[in-house]
């Protein structure tokens, strides 16, 4: 994925942190408890997993298990449940705070805002979902923003998360008393996250020697593998410095590095509890179709996914890079597509959808239309999309450039092709 490579050093690092980033929770986390018991997130999404058996339309079970699979640093298959949770309940602004934490996750900030604000629109309080939004805004290099969304969700259910993440903000902008100030409470008892904040507070505002004396006093005999990432820290951009202390996406050689653990070293033997063969039912599961058993808890895996076996559906994303639309023809089952015109002429659709990509070539990038053919006429669509919500972001952006579109569901007995021209 975008040609990013393994680096060991950093991985090493996040490994010893016990965090699937440097400082704490995964974006998913700070979005509150996921989970009313006190259980690790491997055990908690096995839980919801069983409940999606018994009912797949458990809206509950879905943003449960979204949240789960993104603690345990499974993207693919948190977007998956929320996008299911979507559909379930289209109104509801936690699966499109989930969607946006997923995309933070993915280091992908600017995908994220539209869900932020789609999410904020249907009602959800800012303090639930600033955390996040925060990060997003640095992933961004925009300091000022990312800090204001922090102090909002100081108010919160992710206090302590937005605390820290509003300390690493502050050192990337170089206040370094401000950062040591807004630690110092966390500090004071003896939260082991903010001692390893500290560490990168030092270490971003110039200070290695003190930072790599500090990582050392939160875990003993690291400094040595880490010295050269604490060193090269003041030399990033500013938001280069954000992806790297957060996610562990770290530049290297001109390319991006992932380095990241996947989940607390407490939790790795129980990771592999969760299930097996990726689930590649879970699309049937979750339709309510043939559900393949739950997992027994001691089932052995080589990682927790979720993953169908079909072409995976990209979410939204604002111009110039919108990719919510699925890039190859969709299969014989219901989806939902925006129709932009129809007619009784399938052939004269190829002609309107040519002049509608040139007068809006940015919005339009990338975006293949179809023809969707019914006894009664021929429709022109785009998609298909993800959900309801992910539709109506996208018809809300054409409707800005003075372009109509409605959302529709196809028939299983619709016939559904790429047009002439694509």
């Amino acid at each position: 994925m975008r040609g990013l490579l393994h680096m060991r050093l950093v991985g090493t690092l996040l490994a010893c942190a016990g965090s699937v980033a440097f400082v704490a929770a995964s974006p998913a986390a700070a979005q509150g408890s996921y989970s009313p018991y006190n259980e690790t997130p491997a055990a908690a999404l096995a839980r919801y997993v069983r409940a999606l058996a018994s009912n797949p339309q458990d809206f509950g079970s879905l943003i449960g298990a979204g949240k789960a699979a993104l603690e345990l640093g499974d993207a693919q298959a948190a977007a998956g449940f929320f996008a299911r949770a979507d559909e379930v309940s289209p109104k509801s602004p936690l699966p499109q705070a989930g969607m946006a934490s997923v995309s933070v996750a993915n280091g992908e900030p600017q995908a994220a805002l539209p869900y932020f604000r789609r999410a904020q629109q249907l009602g959800a309080p800012l303090a639930t979902f600033a955390c996040d939004r925060g990060l997003a805004y640095d992933l961004l290099g925009q300091q000022a923003q990312a800090q204001a969304d922090y102090r909002a969700a100081l108010n919160g259910p992710d206090a302590d998360e937005a605390r820290r993440r509003l300390a690493l903000s502050l050192a990337i902008a170089g206040d370094k008393t401000g950062a040591l100030n807004m630690l110092a409470p966390l500090i004071a008892q003896g939260d082991a996250g903010a001692a390893r904040t500290r560490a990168f507070v030092l270490a971003l505002t110039g200070d290695s020697n003190g930072a790599m004396v500090a990582i050392d006093a939160a875990m003993p005999g690291s400094w040595a593998r880490v010295a050269p990432f604490l060193q090269k820290l003041p030399t990033l951009g500013a938001a280069q410095k954000a992806a790297a202390v957060n996610l562990g996406i770290f530049p290297d050689s001109g390319e991006q590095a992932y380095g990241y653990a996947a989940t607390q070293p407490s939790t790795m033997g129980a990771v592999s509890s969760v299930s097996s063969d990726r689930l590649t039912g879970i699309d049937a599961l979750l339709r309510g179709s043939a559900a393949p058993p739950a997992p027994a808890p001691s089932a052995q895996v080589q990682q927790p996914s979720w993953s169908t076996a079909q072409p995976v559906q990209v979410a939204y994303a604002p111009p110039p890079k919108p990719a919510s639309i699925q890039r190859t023809a969709p299969v014989a089952q219901r989806k939902v597509w925006l129709q932009l015109a129809s007619g009784s002429n399938p052939s004269a659709l190829s002609g309107q959808f040519r002049r509608i990509k040139l007068h809006n070539p940015e919005l339009l990038k990338d975006i293949n239309g179809f023809v969707a053919q019914s006894p009664d006429r021929a429709r022109l669509v785009i998609g298909p999309f993800r959900g309801p919500s992910d539709a109506e972001l996208f018809a809300e952006d054409l409707e800005s450039v003075g372009v109509d579109a409605f959302k529709w569901s196809n028939s299983e007995t619709d016939r559904i092709v790429p047009l002439a021209t694509e």
